[in-house]
């Protein structure tokens, strides 16, 4: 059994998010069904690839990596060629390679970093629509990059993640929406950078690169730093957002389809973005 690594690349809009679900269009299903067409016939394989994270309907990625085991003795480049010429054209395996027993696309990641972003131009062309959020308020900058500022380091988080339907038991969900058995129930994460950037096109591109995320948190933390950005909060409150410890202190979710895993790093890792 030879353990697999794919990093992949989609547009998230036409799929119901990364996790397999029936009778819906998904990441995970369309690339276990491509395997499936692959490998079946000659080798009767069809591994269930497990993902660094469960993306949201509507949500892109430029580098989402997912793991699995075959027994197949395929070439990784034979098996990455296959598998783009038998999926959808919004999903291209960018790298397939084979990798160490104990590596896992989820339990072996260190940090991951997503980005953000924002059109702020008068009209938005029909090809950049799907993968932006159009803001038209007048905002800000100097306070949405101390906002962004203020959140690198550890911090508890309660106030950016999505909100419970089961707070009476306390449960704490992370960017795949699950609470993982025997794992710790907190809130706390560590954001190792944190930033806006201007970029061609009228765009604002916020990139965030953390240890781990809350589910919805990159889009709570957007949703929030535009909120004070454009005055509808105090300057400089993300501080106080963050301590209230309240989902209701803080600012609105941000629409999925401006969000994008970019990239998922493991130990050894060296093309870690600095701000």
């Amino acid at each position: 059994m030879q353990n697999w690594k794919l990093t992949l690349s989609y547009d998230g809009t036409a799929f119901n998010g990364w996790q397999v679900q029936p009778g819906l269009p998904t990441i995970q299903g369309e690339l276990q069904a491509a395997l499936q067409r692959v490998l079946d016939l000659r080798w009767g394989e069809a591994p269930l690839p497990q993902g660094s994270g469960r993306t949201d309907a509507g949500v892109h990625a430029l580098g989402q990596v997912a793991s699995f085991g075959l027994e197949a003795p395929i070439p990784s480049e034979n098996l990455q060629r296959a598998l783009n010429r038998t999926l959808p054209a919004a999903i291209r395996v960018t790298e397939c390679r084979k990798v160490a027993e104990a590596f896992h696309a989820r339990h072996s990641a260190v940090a991951k970093t997503y980005e953000y972003r924002i059109f702020r131009g008068g009209m938005c062309s029909p090809f950049l629509a799907p993968y932006v959020h159009s803001c038209t308020w007048k905002l800000d900058l100097q306070e949405l990059r101390k906002a962004a500022e203020d959140v690198v380091g550890e911090h508890d988080f309660a106030s950016l993640a999505a909100s419970d339907p089961d707070a009476a038991e306390r449960r704490v969900l992370d960017e795949d929406g699950i609470e993982v058995a025997g794992e710790p129930r907190s809130t706390v994460r560590t954001i190792f950078s944190s930033g806006w950037l201007e970029a061609p096109e009228d765009l604002l591109i916020y990139r965030v690169r953390g240890n781990g995320f809350l589910h919805h948190m990159v889009r709570n933390l957007v949703g929030t730093m535009l909120e004070i950005a454009r005055g509808q909060f105090p300057a400089g409150s993300m501080a106080e957002i963050l301590e209230a410890r309240s989902r209701s202190a803080a600012g609105p979710t941000a629409p999925a389809k401006g969000l994008f895993l970019h990239s998922v790093e493991y130990p050894g890792d060296v093309d870690a973005l600095i701000f």
